[in-house]
């Protein structure tokens, strides 16, 4: 009996929560003006980390160089120059003569390498400002304006950006499309209110290269596995603002698999938990179809229990097309019907990522430590093993 009561109040909770959250983001995302991005265009280098070729690659790459901006630049990084990403990377160089498109090619020194070839590839920019965003993005032409733009205030130290998904092909992807939309925007939306956005996403990070050096530079989180959460900590820290843009740029998903896109939710969860711990049980309270279900099965699907589990269907269906409306997403309304299957993956991943640090990043694996810092899984084993010598 106690167990259902418990259940049937974290499942109200959760409700709430879903309904807070849709709140928070027609509020945020209200038709407003962009005046101003007008006057405020200082010269931009924009960083883009590579690694292999995603989905659309050339399209990708080739949204950076059609943007409505003045003065900037898009640096490419690899590191290594025989990169499948690279004959792509040299053919927007021939096709946009007028851009400078460069390419940096930079040994990775932290098991982040991400966060190491930026290192690179920012010591390399020749402009102040600096935009990082990552390979399968795709942005509109105003997409450079409008993340710049909030820098004009000297308080604001880091700008990022929501996403969306592009593309899907397949069913996997479809559901990681359900996750962006449905699940992860809104619960960003919650995050920026509780959290007073002191974290920023990796699918933009707009700063000035003064804000990077202080907070150490991308040198600083190349061992870290949370590299966006640990820079917009850190620049928080230094008492400068994180504002979230009401852009939203396109990440292009194609055809995706279970298994390459079960472990990178394992990892963004176990992200999660090692660099939020306090707030990672709340995530629960984003779990109210699973709950239901889990209620009903204990309670033998009597009538009461089946009443709470449509009500949790139906709050999840309703409330995902209205943010899906107000985001202007329509490749996740082609797969709201797959939500519930969506909603159990999410509260499996959480469950899967509670137990054990090791994870899988580009096809190498690591063991997270307690301070989010990641260890190569090969030399974890052999300090552990010299530990019982």
């Amino acid at each position: 009996m106690l167990i259902k009561v418990l259940l049937m109040l974290i499942i109200a909770a959760g409700w709430i929560y879903w309904l807070t959250a849709l709140i928070l983001v027609y509020d945020f995302f209200r038709p407003r003006e962009n005046g101003a991005a007008e006057g405020f265009t200082p010269a931009v280098s924009i960083l883009k980390p590579v690694k292999g070729l995603d989905y659309q690659a050339y399209e990708n790459f080739a949204s950076f160089c059609r943007q409505d901006y003045p003065e900037y630049e898009v640096v490419f990084g690899v590191a290594d120059a025989a990169d499948p990403s690279v004959p792509v990377i040299q053919r927007i160089q021939r096709d946009f003569p007028e851009r400078n498109v460069r390419l940096v090619v930079g040994e990775a020194f932290g098991t982040n390498r991400k966060a190491s070839l930026l290192h690179h590839m920012a010591g390399a920019a020749r402009y102040d400002i600096l935009v990082v965003s990552d390979s399968d993005m795709r942005a509109t032409p105003d997409y450079l304006r409008r993340v710049v733009a909030p820098l004009v205030d000297a308080r604001i130290g880091l700008v990022t950006c929501l996403y969306k998904a592009g593309a899907p092909l397949n069913l996997t992807a479809g559901l990681e499309a359900l996750h962006m939309g449905a699940t992860f925007l809104p619960s960003v939306m919650v995050a920026r209110k509780v959290l007073d956005m002191r974290f920023a996403l990796g699918a933009t990070l707009a700063l000035r290269k003064e804000d990077l050096a202080a907070v150490g530079g991308f040198a600083a989180i190349a061992n870290y596995l949370a590299d966006d959460y640990q820079l917009g900590a850190r620049v928080a820290a230094l008492g400068r603002r994180v504002f979230l843009s009401d852009y939203i740029i396109t990440c292009y998903l194609g055809a995706t698999n279970f298994l390459d896109q079960w472990e990178r939710e394992v990892r963004w969860m176990r992200c999660s938990r090692v660099s939020r711990p306090l707030e990672y049980p709340g995530l629960l309270l984003t779990f109210c179809t699973p709950l239901s279900l889990v209620l009903a099965l204990i309670s033998r699907f009597d009538a009461a229990s089946l009443r709470v589990l449509l009500v949790s269907l139906v709050l999840r269906w309703v409330m995902a097309w209205l943010v899906s409306l107000r985001t202007d997403n329509a490749e996740m309304r082609r797969w709201l019907h797959w939500l519930p299957v969506r909603d159990l993956l999410s509260a499996l991943t959480w469950c899967a990522a509670g137990i054990g640090r090791r994870v899988r990043w580009r096809g190498e694996e690591f063991i997270l430590q307690s301070d989010g810092q990641m260890v190569p899984a090969a030399e974890k084993g052999i300090v552990e093993n010299k530990g019982h010598l």
